[in-house]
């Protein structure tokens, strides 16, 4: 055959069982993906170069932090450590196999690595602070709250990384679109906020600001692994509409709200008592209000008719219609190229 008849046509192109060259990254047909794929790569930033003097002075200090502020964040800490691996570990070993479209490929790995920068800047406060490292890097097995989530996770990972499992068929294609709507609307997009909101709060208050700086770089990457993610969702419905099912949505509305749940279990856990002007009730709003937001993104109708934002200090700092707001300096200022953009 012709060396020519082989070339890649661009409308020949599909995000999964695709049959043209996984290799031949252009002519673009996701333009979207590889736009994501230059942000990404412009906000490159690494835990180390983070002073963190200020809170390790903090953290020794007796009078430097309440019994429920450490136990935030150690309870944190605990959490992230786990899922950033298993977010990696979904890309590398379960989802990246199964995307047939190169640019959005592309991404994946750059979000792959991004997942390793979060795990090792988890290490690095961890380190810096002089804490557990047994108690933190084993909470996943030791804290309910903590398990939980991971469990509720990790049979979305398993399925997808067996090897004897492929797409080609409606029952696995939907079984790697849930996948890929559990991890960005679920874990990328819900799971991670309390415990955003607990960090930054603690930030705002001036304390463990090294912690919350690090924390603002990881929101910022997560949050485009999310909205990736949702592009990526939404555009495999428009290719297998057939996917799209009544009994699906259905299936998929009932994941969100045992996700909303668990996470206000963890809020609840990490936050016995009041504490940084939050306490555990108040996020059952909040969750509810990004519930619907994700659920919207994604074409199914909000869950919980007329929640709104309970923290009304969040919306310049992580609320998910105005995250442009929260990184006007230093992230900003550290971009090697390009500029972001959340539309």
């Amino acid at each position: 055959m012709p060396a020519a008849a082989r070339r890649v046509k661009a409308a020949d192109k599909r995000i999964i069982n695709g049959q043209t060259d996984v290799n031949q990254l252009v002519p673009f047909k996701y333009k979207w993906a590889w736009e994501k794929y230059l942000a990404s790569c412009s906000n490159h930033w690494m835990p180390q170069e983070i002073n963190m003097s200020r809170d390790i002075a903090t953290w020794k200090d007796p009078n430097g932090l309440s019994d429920d502020e450490r136990r935030i964040v150690k309870r944190n800490l605990g959490f992230f450590v786990t899922a950033d691996s298993l977010a990696a570990n979904n890309i590398v070993l379960g989802s990246y196999r199964h995307i047939t479209a190169p640019e959005c490929r592309q991404f994946l790995l750059r979000q792959a690595f991004e997942e390793a920068i979060h795990t090792h800047a988890y290490q690095y406060i961890v380190e810096s602070l002089g804490l557990d490292e047994g108690e933190i890097f084993n909470a996943y097995h030791e804290v309910a709250s903590i398990r939980d989530k991971d469990e509720f996770l990790l049979p979305f990972i398993e399925r997808i990384m067996d090897p004897a499992f492929h797409t080609g068929t409606p029952e696995n294609d939907r079984t790697l679109l849930k996948s890929l709507i559990v991890f960005a609307c679920l874990m990328e997009g819900l799971f991670f906020y309390v415990g955003f909101t607990q960090i930054l709060a603690l930030g705002r208050q001036n304390k463990m600001t090294g912690a919350a700086e690090q924390y603002q770089y990881i929101l910022r990457d997560e949050s485009m692994h999310c909205n990736f993610g949702i592009d990526l969702i939404n555009q495999i419905k428009l290719e297998n509409p057939h996917l799209w099912t009544a009994a699906f949505k259905s299936e998929i509305k009932a994941l969100f709200e045992h996700a909303v749940e668990l996470e206000y279990r963890y809020a609840e856990d990490t936050m016995p008592r009041g504490v940084l002007g939050l306490n555990a009730s108040m996020f059952k709003g909040y969750l509810r209000y990004i519930a619907n937001r994700r659920a919207t993104q994604i074409g199914l109708d909000a869950l919980y008719p007329n929640e709104d934002n309970p923290f009304p200090w969040m919306s310049e700092m992580i609320d998910l219609k105005k995250e442009r707001n929260f990184f006007e300096t230093r992230v900003i200022e550290y971009q090697s190229g390009g500029a972001l953009s959340w539309d």
